[in-house]
C-alpha cells in the first residue's frame, strides 16, 4: 500500500528555516520523479520543487529558487525539502507528490508570520 506522510510544518517568523519530510512506504522514492506542492489560503496548489530519478536533476518553482532545496534521502526512503529565508508569502499546505503514481500526501502546514 502507497503511504506519503508529511511532517515539519510549523509557525515560523520570516526569515528563519524549516525542513520539511515526506516518509514514504510502498515503494521505493529512488526509482519515482517526486515533487514538493503548495497551496496558499486562497490559492491553488503550485508545484515548489522536483527531483528527478535522472541523475537527480532538480527543478524549483521561481518564488522559491534559492532558497529551498529538495533532496532524498534513499536508505531512508524519504523525501525532504529545506526552506530557508521563509517569507509570509510561503504560507501555505505543503505536500509531497509521486508524479507518475498520481499519488499525494495529507500535507503539512507552514505558517509564516511577519
Amino acid at each position: 500500500q502507497v503511504q506519503l506522510v508529511e511532517s515539519g510544518g510549523a509557525l515560523v517568523q520570516a526569515g528563519g528555516s524549516l525542513r520539511l519530510s515526506c516518509a514514504a512506504s510502498g515503494f521505493t522514492v529512488s526509482a519515482y520523479a517526486m515533487s514538493w506542492y503548495r497551496q496558499g489560503p486562497g490559492k491553488e496548489r503550485e508545484m515548489v520543487a522536483t527531483i528527478r530519478t535522472a541523475g537527480d536533476r532538480t527543478y524549483y518553482a521561481d518564488s522559491v529558487k534559492g532558497r529551498f532545496t529538495i533532496s532524498r534521502d534513499n536508505a531512508k526512503n524519504a523525501l525532504y525539502l529545506q526552506m530557508n529565508s521563509l517569507k509570509p508569502e510561503d504560507t501555505a499546505r505543503y505536500y509531497c507528490y509521486v508524479i507518475a503514481r498520481n499519488f499525494w500526501g495529507q500535507g503539512t502546514q507552514v505558517t509564516v508570520s511577519s
